[in-house]
């Protein structure tokens, strides 16, 4: 087997090494030099073996961890993380199955971890939760099981919502009332809970009606401060 050509990837410096004309493994610039590697030089499979299965593994693997040493991320992040990196998916799929076997990577606890960081900062309601773990890559059956057992419902987050933003003005008033709506509704709450969040921060005793709502997102002007 001889080495037929090398490509330089210009986004991680990863060199593409090509044997008999087929693309056969990527390796960092440093491990090619100091295993003395060339075009034209002929290679072993023990030694197409160690770049593949150990050298490279060893490589990824240590920079996963620094990855998740920074922060908690989901199986897919690592993946990413790797890929960019230049790593090939059979070396990216060993590295995250033993990271998974040994509790580093862990979509679960991510989700757990998401849920209640979000209650804190940004509240979201379900809805819009769900959406954000899916597109990190977390399984719907995980998501479910982990806003099954979040025990704080959607009205009542709405509701901290409206007195923490619009506490000190008259939800009375239509532009203030259209602006609350608007900030409800992008963070995912249904028509029925901002409904029941604003009757429940207003003095008005009629409450409003479906068409009401209806009527303040269609007319929602932007300008409102």
């Amino acid at each position: 087997m001889e080495i037929t050509s090398i490509e330089k990837n210009r986004k991680n410096n990863r060199l593409s090494v090509y044997i008999d004309e087929r693309f056969a493994f990527t390796i960092s610039e440093e491990d090619y030099l100091s295993l003395n590697l060339y075009e034209k030089k002929e290679l072993t499979v023990e030694t197409v073996s160690y770049i593949k299965n150990t050298l490279n593994f060893r490589e990824a693997k240590a920079k996963a961890v620094r990855y998740l040493s920074l922060k908690l991320h989901t199986e897919q992040e690592v993946w990413k993380k790797l890929h960019d990196d230049g790593y090939e998916q059979e070396c990216i799929e060993k590295v995250i199955s033993e990271l998974k076997a040994i509790g580093y990577i862990n979509n679960k606890l991510y989700a757990q971890k998401y849920v209640f960081d979000r209650s804190k900062l940004k509240p979201l309601s379900k809805k819009m939760m769900k959406r954000e773990l899916k597109v990190r890559g977390i399984s719907e059956d995980i998501i479910d099981e982990v806003l099954d057992d979040w025990k704080v419902e959607d009205n009542v987050v709405a509701e901290g919502l409206l007195k923490r933003k619009f506490g000190k003005y008259d939800l009375d008033n239509e532009k203030v009332r259209k602006k609350a709506y608007m900030f409800l509704m992008h963070r995912g709450f249904s028509v029925s809970t901002i409904k029941e969040a604003l009757q429940s921060m207003s003095s008005n005793a009629n409450p409003d009606t479906d068409e009401e709502l209806y009527y303040i997102e269609e007319n929602y002007d932007q300008s409102v401060d």
